[in-house]
């Protein structure tokens, strides 16, 4: 049996040597994933979302030929977004870089008033972790991440980040003990 063929490995070769069409093309394949990433990190913010997105897929661009295909290049793209982020939290005075904006997960087709209403609660429950378990908790289980592959998007030994997991879901469960859809 053949292995699965990857298409980020033939594209990053090719983009590594130049190519801008194929460059463009690992950028239509990972951009939502990465915007995601960054919404959820930027509370919601859409802009500021899209503003590291273009950061990060600049700065991958320009480091292109450093990424040795160790990893998953999703992997390597979340890790550059996610020092993106970090740089423009640096950046920001401590009053609005801790503002907390509340974003809406609730999917806009699902017909199960309920899923949404515990979806809502969730992403609000999510607002009041502490950043380091918020952070690991969108790696792992927004961004379907592994636990050893956010790890290294977040440079955390393994089991950091899996002691962030545990505590990050014991609060959850803490904050939304009392839910109960409403019939």
């Amino acid at each position: 049996m053949t292995p699965p063929v990857n298409p980020d490995a033939a594209l990053c070769e090719l983009a590594s040597a130049g190519d801008t069409k194929a460059f463009a093309a690992l950028v239509l394949l990972h951009q939502g994933a990465v915007r995601n990433q960054l919404r959820r990190l930027a509370h919601g913010d859409l802009a500021l979302a899209d503003d590291l997105a273009q950061e990060t897929f600049i700065q991958a661009w320009q480091h292109l030929a450093e990424f040795k295909g160790q990893s998953k290049l999703a992997s390597w793209l979340y890790r550059i977004a996610y020092n993106r982020f970090l740089m423009h939290r640096r950046s920001q005075p401590a009053s609005t870089a801790d503002q907390a904006l509340v974003d809406s997960i609730a999917d806009p087709s699902s017909n199960d008033a309920h899923r949404s209403a515990l979806r809502l609660d969730v992403t609000a429950a999510m607002g009041l972790l502490p950043e380091t378990e918020r952070i690991a908790m969108i790696h792992c289980y927004y961004l379907d991440l592994t636990n050893e592959e956010a790890a290294q998007v977040l440079g955390l030994p393994l089991g950091t980040l899996k002691s962030q997991l545990l505590r990050g879901k014991a609060r959850l469960r803490e904050l939304l003990a009392a839910w109960a859809p409403t019939t």
